[in-house]
């Protein structure tokens, strides 16, 4: 039988025994909602990060929420985002009450392109809100520079990102505050769904932390209406079980990514470049216009792809009431954007069996 390689394989690993024991230690407590196991692994996470503070919270999308609701931004609002991600990431926007503006992407970075996003600033922009996707930073500097320049609040989506760089210095560092995801997929992923807000601003971290749990000051005392938005113990305690093997887990990422360079050099299929070498490969895209063909190519010879993303999120019906503007390179990207198994639980053999079926392909 041929070697069959899936996109993705979820199920615990190397790291089995150690989720099996964090499991076992939150039944054991009786303890299952805001307790230690959440406090630990904030102040892993954060010392992870290289940042001074992490709060959990129920998911990726709700960080994002609750960042620009600590921030008072909302109803009336603008928050400025590119169009190719998942969806979430505008749909948090909208969460807060404010209005998410769609600003194209760079041709070659697929994030957000800072003179897009400095032409479509209005009175009522209050933030910029770059993604990094696939585990490429983001073209920070200049996205600083512009929120600096129009007193703006830059926050960070690092959902697909944990332990990336962006020119030396840790995602969620450079804005106000990040916000990262740790559904089952990512690079850090729990065993359900789960997020955390990071930031060096204090104050900040205090009102997410309000927030994130009813707006409590004390038990059943409400200060402001808040969500209801907690990283429970159990995942809490899972992800300090594989928080240790991230660092490795990253290496391991990066190397197959290279590999696949290498392999895809001279092929028909166009690879990003890697901008920066805080990439972390959450994913590993490729475009090409014959993408039904590549994927049935890939299929044929045992190896599963997918495709992330394949509609733009301005083109998404629920996003139709913020009236977004069309982004034409994320339109033509979304198109021809192909994904390659890039976990990090792949054999060697499985990843010269991708290598070599992916260049192989002849349009």
């Amino acid at each position: 039988m041929s070697l069959r390689v899936p996109f993705n394989a979820l199920t615990p690993g190397e790291d089995a025994a150690a989720v099996r024991a964090a499991i076992d230690r939150v039944i054991a407590s009786g303890w299952f909602v805001l307790g230690p196991e959440v406090e630990a692994f904030e102040a892993e996470f954060a010392a992870a990060s290289r940042v001074p503070h992490a709060v959990g919270v129920g998911t990726g999308t709700d960080a994002i929420t609750l960042i620009l609701r600590a921030l008072d931004i909302g109803p009336g609002d603008e928050v400025i985002t590119p169009p190719l991600s998942a969806a979430y990431s505008a749909l948090a926007v909208m969460m807060a009450g404010a209005r998410p503006v769609f600003a194209d992407i760079d041709a070659e970075r697929l994030t957000l392109d800072p003179s897009a996003a400095e032409a479509a600033i209005t009175p009522r922009t209050k933030a910029l809100l770059p993604v990094h996707l696939y585990g490429q930073p983001a073209d920070m500097r200049p996205l600083e520079a512009l929120a600096l320049k129009h007193r703006l609040a830059l926050v960070e989506d690092a959902a697909q990102s944990q332990l990336a760089t962006a020119d030396g210095r840790p995602i969620g560092t450079i804005g106000i505050a990040a916000a990262t995801s740790f559904y089952p997929t990512k690079n850090l992923g729990a065993l359900g769904d789960g997020g955390a807000v990071l930031t060096r601003d204090a104050a900040l971290a205090a009102r997410v932390k309000r927030l994130r749990n009813g707006g409590q000051t004390s038990r059943y005392h409400h200060e402001e209406p808040g969500a209801n938005s907690r990283l429970d113990e159990m995942q809490a305690a899972i992800l300090r079980a594989r928080l240790t093997f991230l660092p490795r887990w990253t290496d391991k990422r990066r190397a197959i990514a290279a590999t696949y360079r290498s392999a895809l050099s001279a092929s028909s299929l166009h690879v990003p470049r890697e901008f920066d070498t805080g990439h972390v490969y959450h994913l590993f895209p490729v475009l090409t216009e014959r993408r039904d063909a590549f994927q049935a190519h890939m299929r044929e010879r045992g190896v599963e792809t997918l495709i992330h993303y394949p509609v733009p999120i301005p083109r998404q019906p629920a996003l139709e009431s913020t009236s977004p503007a069309m982004c034409p390179i994320a339109d033509r990207v979304c198109s021809q954007v192909v994904s390659l198994p890039v976990y990090p639980g792949l054999s060697d053999q499985a990843v010269s069996a991708v290598a070599s079926a992916a260049a192989g392909f002849k349009p």
